[in-house]
């Protein structure tokens, strides 16, 4: 909604979140189609209260007169329980990282997956999806099993060290894609020894969380590497796939466009990708990578 004072709200729930481009991207694309946005980041760690502080800062925001909130590790999975309404995508993946708030109802979305979808589609244009292996099954790994699957994944492997997690969202997303092999993997080692893609759906990597998600041995030059974190795009997963010849999508991708998604979800105007992608790129210091044009 917008505020009396004309001014649209809304925010980013996580944690470790100080550095996050979401709110420069979206009051970026407010001002560039006109209107007054602010986006605050509203952070677990600084709070002090972690996921649990996660009911009373959705309601302090509905008072605020937010319009949306995102949500972001370690939320997307709780934060369902104090939703009023789910989309379809939302409901299939069991995870939300949009909440729109509006006439008094929380309703919550998955950006996530699509923008996953495209930012693969946009830095792998025809990635192999014989055998895709996937690293983490939280609230980011739903949306990026089913990313994959959507696309067209023949058989998908899934890790997390929950290995209930990762057998449950191997479950789900069986019931969705029943032409696919979606299982729980149980011997990282094996399953990478016949995998054509990599999708790494964990915070390792991170600035709070440095390293690699598995051993550097594992990667090799037939393998592409799909990464969703950001902050640093390069992370040691990506410079090691590179240096091991594979090809690699940045999280950079996922960023943007679950940003897109969310912008309208939240504003009810359509944001311009492409200005988005480009405003961050810059603020990352990466000049955006040519975009390869299908007829």
């Amino acid at each position: 909604m917008t505020r009396l004072d004309g001014t649209t709200r809304a925010g980013l729930i996580g944690s470790g979140i100080q550095r996050s481009l979401t709110p420069a991207m979206h009051m970026a694309e407010g001002a560039a189609l006109g209107f007054d946005y602010r986006y605050e980041l509203l952070d677990l760690d600084l709070k002090g209260g972690g996921a649990e502080s996660l009911p009373q800062i959705v309601r302090e925001a509905e008072e605020r007169g937010f319009c949306g909130l995102n949500i972001t590790f370690p939320c997307k999975q709780q934060v369902i329980g104090l939703l009023d309404e789910l989309s379809d995508d939302a409901a299939r993946l069991g995870a939300v990282n949009t909440v729109v708030l509006r006439d008094g109802r929380r309703i919550g979305h998955n950006t996530d997956w699509w923008g996953f979808a495209q930012g693969l589609r946009l830095q792998l244009p025809q990635p192999d999806l014989t055998n895709v292996v996937q690293l983490g099954a939280g609230g980011a790994g739903a949306a990026t099993a089913f990313a994959v699957l959507q696309l067209g994944a023949d058989a998908l492997t899934i890790f997390d060290v929950d290995t209930a997690r990762a057998e449950q969202l191997a479950a789900a997303m069986t019931g969705h894609f029943p032409n696919a092999a979606v299982t729980a993997g149980s011997d990282l080692r094996q399953a990478m020894a016949g995998a054509s893609g990599l999708v790494h759906a964990t915070p390792t990597g991170m600035d709070k969380h440095p390293g690699l998600p598995l051993p550097a041995e594992l990667l090799y030059p037939r393998l592409w590497v799909a990464e969703i974190v950001y902050f640093p795009l390069e992370t040691a997963l990506l410079s090691e796939a590179r240096r091991r010849g594979c090809s690699v999508a940045d999280g950079g991708g996922m960023a943007v466009f679950q940003a897109v998604g969310a912008f309208s979800l939240f504003t009810g105007r359509k944001a311009d990708a492409e200005r988005m992608r480009a405003h961050f790129r810059a603020l990352t210091g990466n000049p955006p990578a040519p975009v390869e044009r299908r007829a």
